[in-house]
């Protein structure tokens, strides 16, 4: 028999004020757990039952990084432009502004890290994928110019689509030409970790995103060149389960660690620490 209470109409008023007084919660993509605003800040963003890796922006990772009020923005003033007049690319690059509150897909500046001093770059996800514009790719080259020429490790945060389309080749020579300042850093005897972040994707994965000394990356992360869709696609066969994450790259040799978010800013410091106190004794036996 159906209860009457089925048919009673609810009050919306009151109905209104408890969701109102509700916290908002988000489920974990993962494990589906519904978690507040408050247990996802707790724990980093972070669930706290899988382990489930949320995205963050670059600001929030470069204050889970660097020693607190040592960073020190250095290009921030560098902004896309569409340099190419690709249709409503304008409109996209607005849009993009007021969904990250950033000029670029990248903020890069120098910092601290547990005290070792270090240059430090962190894409943006909210900024049309964190893509590589010609204004991304000089960013990151004078960001280590500049390392070089103060003696500076660098430490790198990538999140990314690929090489931006609505720059076409200009995007795609970013490739290169971040990859030549890598090596210019390198040459200095000077150490580069990444740490790649879901998804490291493209043009961004075949340059300075692969090219560190040290790669790290984030438990559950999409790393790769074209995606599983087009691979599959293109070789028409199944691929295996998983093949682009960063737990199946760590056992194929493309990844030396996988670091949870919570340990990051301990190991990229340790990381530092060894190579600056390795750095000093080459240069007093030369």
């Amino acid at each position: 028999m159906l209860k009457k209470s089925l048919f009673i109409k609810p009050n919306i008023a009151l109905e209104g004020r408890r969701n109102d007084a509700a916290p908002a919660l988000t489920p974990c993509p993962q494990c589906r757990r519904r978690l507040t605003a408050g247990e996802k800040e707790e724990n980093l963003q972070v669930c706290p039952l899988c382990g489930y890796h949320f995205r963050i922006g670059a600001r929030k990772r470069i204050a889970m990084l660097a020693d607190a009020d040592s960073f020190r923005e250095l290009d921030g003033d560098l902004t896309a432009c569409d340099r190419l007049h690709f249709p409503q690319y304008e409109e996209k690059l607005d849009a993009a502004r007021k969904a990250s509150g950033e000029k670029e897909a990248v903020i890069s500046g120098v910092c601290a890290i547990q005290e070792t001093p270090c240059a430090l770059f962190a894409m943006e996800a909210d900024f049309m994928m964190g893509s590589m514009s010609p204004t991304v790719g000089e960013k990151i080259t004078r960001l280590f110019e500049y390392a070089a020429a103060n003696a500076l490790p660098v430490i790198g945060v990538t999140v990314s689509g690929g090489a931006r389309v609505q720059e076409g080749i200009l995007s795609l020579m970013q490739m290169a030409k971040t990859s030549a300042a890598v090596r210019r850093h390198s040459d200095a005897g000077l150490f580069y970790g990444v740490l790649l972040t879901h998804p490291t994707t493209g043009g961004v994965t075949a340059s300075f995103a692969m090219e560190g000394d040290v790669i790290l990356a984030e438990p559950g992360a999409l790393i790769g060149f074209a995606g599983p869709r087009v691979i599959e696609q293109t070789l028409r066969q199944k691929l295996p389960q998983g093949f682009q994450k960063a737990e199946f790259l760590l056992k194929k040799g493309f990844v030396d660690a996988i670091v949870p978010r919570q340990r990051q800013k301990e190991v990229v410091g340790e990381l530092l620490r060894l190579h600056s106190e390795n750095g000093l004794a080459r240069g007093k036996e030369a």
